[in-house]
């Protein structure tokens, strides 16, 4: 059974990885913008994998039989001064969310809710996945925006990325 304070959690979690979703669809945009459709599928595929984060706790709470209760997504950022401040903030973003994550483990071992504990596992782990992906992706756009070509030449990189669902999914 998941307790009233833990299902809130969870729905505020699932709303948080559907504003991911949109906050990198905004930055996608910003790079159409900019002329780097590479920069922008790199965003697309983030917002993918944050949308289908967002439908695992959606499932999980159909699954453990509570209420999902989906809230007003606010306006993402929609405007940065270059592609390193863009990769600062998703750098930045995934900290925030991964610790996130470990209010909710927190939460789920002060209530003994091992379910919902297990459930979280996937998530901590994601996250190192997640910080270490936009960390390498930051350190490439510094290194790159200091050669005349290096951001053209990252654009093309980052255009070959793919959306790959968990076995999860």
């Amino acid at each position: 059974m998941v307790s009233t304070k833990m299902e809130e959690a969870l729905n505020k979690q699932l709303n948080a990885e559907v504003y991911s979703g949109y906050l990198y669809l905004s930055m996608a945009a910003y790079f159409e913008e900019t002329d780097l459709s590479g920069f922008a599928n790199w965003m697309r595929v983030q917002a993918q994998e944050e949308l289908s984060h967002g439908m695992k706790f959606y499932d999980y709470l159909v699954q453990r039989g509570t209420r999902v209760t989906l809230s007003e997504i606010k306006k993402p950022q929609f405007s940065w001064e270059s592609p390193v401040d863009v990769f600062e903030h998703v750098l930045s973003h995934e900290k925030v969310v991964s610790g996130m994550i470990n209010d909710l483990v927190d939460l789920a071992i002060e209530e003994r809710d091992h379910s919902t504990n297990n459930f979280l596992q996937w998530f901590v782990a994601e996250q190192v996945e997640e910080e270490e992906s936009a960390s390498d992706a930051l350190s490439k756009v510094k290194f790159a925006s200091e050669a005349s070509n290096g951001l053209f030449l990252l654009d093309s990189e980052f255009g070959t990325r793919v959306y790959t669902p968990s076995t999860s999914e």
